[in-house]
């Protein structure tokens, strides 16, 4: 299984997530992918660059290290014509090193344009409408499309990647499952479950790899690691099925009031023994995922995580594989 870092947004500034990925790459991580947010979960992150100039940054500062969004919602705040163009441009400004991660999104990012927030079976329909799309989009030509949730007249790609961008849909159930098997070059998850996996195939995705993502929080301080966690990271219990629905910091901060620290421990490893975090990739492996990105909860901890993974967590997961 490949191991990735993530370029959290939420918790990072610009330049502090160029250098990031700048130093991801020279610590070994085999890819990174970046979050695509208007606003942070908790305001307690602080932060909220635009994820696609950071990646034309990146793209830059970096030579190897394959970058990916983790994910873009194509259907409220960027229409999905628009973000072909983007993506394109990644692909060519990073040599080819792009993959495309789209979701149906949260209404935390996407309200701001004031169009409201669909229900999820309407999102997951816009979804599907903007992959193809997109997919159009990259194929090249003039696209006119009177879709029943987007327009697009006579749109073209005039800077197309010889190579266009491979595209990841997020799954979370039975309907994304099936778009995304129908519709997606691989599968991305926030979740161990070999079912969506499953899924997945069965709807067309049978030998396309699968992506999943894990909050870890590395101090050599465990108690410190875990009021970190707890502090930047208590909405992640809520589960996408609610997290998707709230508005604003304000509602992910009611909603994870009663979340306790040790809640937050049990699911996330926290300190700075190897073994915890090995426990929490390993169900990733189990399940069948081929490549895992993990979160370093706390931002101004990523330089102290970055050296500590080279040193002893990516070797220790290498010679686990």
């Amino acid at each position: 299984m490949r191991i990735g870092y993530t370029l959290m947004t939420e918790q990072r500034g610009p330049r502090d997530l160029v250098a990031d990925a700048a130093r991801a790459e020279r610590a070994g991580f085999d890819f990174a992918v970046i979050s695509d947010h208007y606003f942070p979960w908790l305001d307690e992150q602080g932060h909220a660059p635009y994820a696609w100039a950071v990646l034309g940054a990146a793209a830059q500062a970096t030579e190897t290290l394959p970058l990916m969004t983790y994910v873009t919602c194509p259907t409220v705040r960027y229409h999905p014509a628009v973000v072909a163009q983007k993506a394109a441009t990644v692909q060519l400004l990073s040599a080819g090193r792009f993959r495309l991660g789209l979701g149906s999104g949260e209404n935390l990012n996407e309200h701001v344009v004031g169009r409201g927030w669909p229900p999820v079976a309407v999102r997951q329909e816009m979804l599907a409408e903007a992959v193809e799309i997109i997919r159009a989009l990259f194929d090249g030509g003039y696209v006119t499309r009177h879709g029943r949730h987007f327009q697009v007249d006579g749109a073209r790609l005039w800077d197309l990647p010889e190579q266009p961008p491979l595209i990841g849909v997020a799954v979370s159930g039975p309907v994304s499952c099936a778009t995304a098997g129908r519709l997606a070059d691989l599968a991305i998850a926030v979740q161990p479950e070999r079912e969506l996996l499953t899924a997945f195939a069965a709807a067309g995705g049978a030998g396309k790899p699968a992506v999943g993502q894990v909050p870890v929080c590395f101090d050599r301080d465990r108690d410190a690691a875990v009021a970190r966690a707890h502090a930047q990271f208590r909405w992640f219990g809520g589960g996408w099925k609610v997290n998707a629905d709230l508005p604003g910091t304000a509602a992910f901060a009611a909603a994870s009031r009663y979340v306790r620290p040790e809640d937050v421990a049990d699911s996330v490893p926290c300190g700075d023994r190897v073994e915890d975090f090995l426990g929490a990739v390993r169900p990733y492996a189990e399940a069948g995922f081929d490549e895992l990105a993990l979160i370093q909860v706390g931002g101004d901890s990523q330089p102290a995580f970055l050296d500590w993974a080279e040193q002893e967590l990516l070797p220790a997961l290498r010679a686990a594989r």
